[in-house]
């Protein structure tokens, strides 16, 4: 994983900019900029994750190479292989548990649920996805879950993307979101199960972050 110094020059001029909120659906907001104050220490926390669970590429139960690298820190982490989606307690690569999840995750998932109306969200479970130029995820439904009844909160770092987010269909035609470093997206009760995804990553180099974009998705698992 490629990343730039952090500079404090570079936390200033990100910090600088006000987080402003728009609505994408009954149940789900965009919180532009909101990361942006916490980038130094998730940035940080990151490479700690990193070093002890290392990305990789995982395998659907369809043995399809996901294009995004993907690892995990939290009670639980999402896995997927020849045998099926779930949640695990250990990393299947080193049978050890997952990273702890870092109090700045934790703290900033929680205020960002907070501000889009999700209040006492406890995430035990924070998906780390990597996008390379190129690299891109489906259309899909966060469902495996054992309760609904949480919000998603879903944070990027680095590159530019754009978000895609249909409806309670597959069949239904998202809508396209620009997404840039420090937004935040935060869906629960009608939207919890609306499908979504994210096109093509284009390339490009990010000051702090290099040639990849790094998404953060916290929920509450079991």
């Amino acid at each position: 994983m490629s990343a730039g110094p952090l500079t404090a020059d570079l936390f200033e001029s990100t910090a600088d900019t006000k987080p402003s909120q728009e609505a994408i659906a009954e149940g789900a907001v965009l919180l532009r900029g909101f990361a942006r104050p916490f980038e130094a220490e998730l940035i940080a926390d990151l490479h700690a994750i990193v070093a002890q669970a290392p990305f990789r590429h995982m395998v659907t139960p369809g043995g399809h190479q996901m294009s995004v690298a993907m690892t995990n820190c939290g009670s639980a982490g999402w896995v997927t292989d020849r045998s099926g989606y779930r949640y695990d307690s250990n990393d299947p690569e080193s049978a050890k548990p997952w990273p702890a999840m870092p109090s700045s995750f934790f703290r900033l998932a929680a205020q960002a649920a907070a501000q889009a109306g999700f209040n006492d969200f406890a995430p035990d479970a924070c998906l780390i996805n990597r996008y390379q130029p190129g690299a891109k995820m489906s259309l899909h439904q966060d469902k495996d879950e054992l309760d609904f009844g949480a919000p998603i909160v879903s944070v990027s770092l680095g590159l530019p993307a754009i978000f895609l987010w249909g409806g309670l269909k597959r069949s239904d035609k998202p809508r396209r979101f620009p997404l840039k470093h420090g937004d935040i997206v935060a869906w629960g009760g009608p939207a919890r199960l609306v499908f979504h995804g994210v096109a093509p990553l284009a390339d490009g180099e990010h000051a702090l972050l290099g040639r990849q974009r790094i998404n953060l998705t916290f929920r509450k698992a079991r």
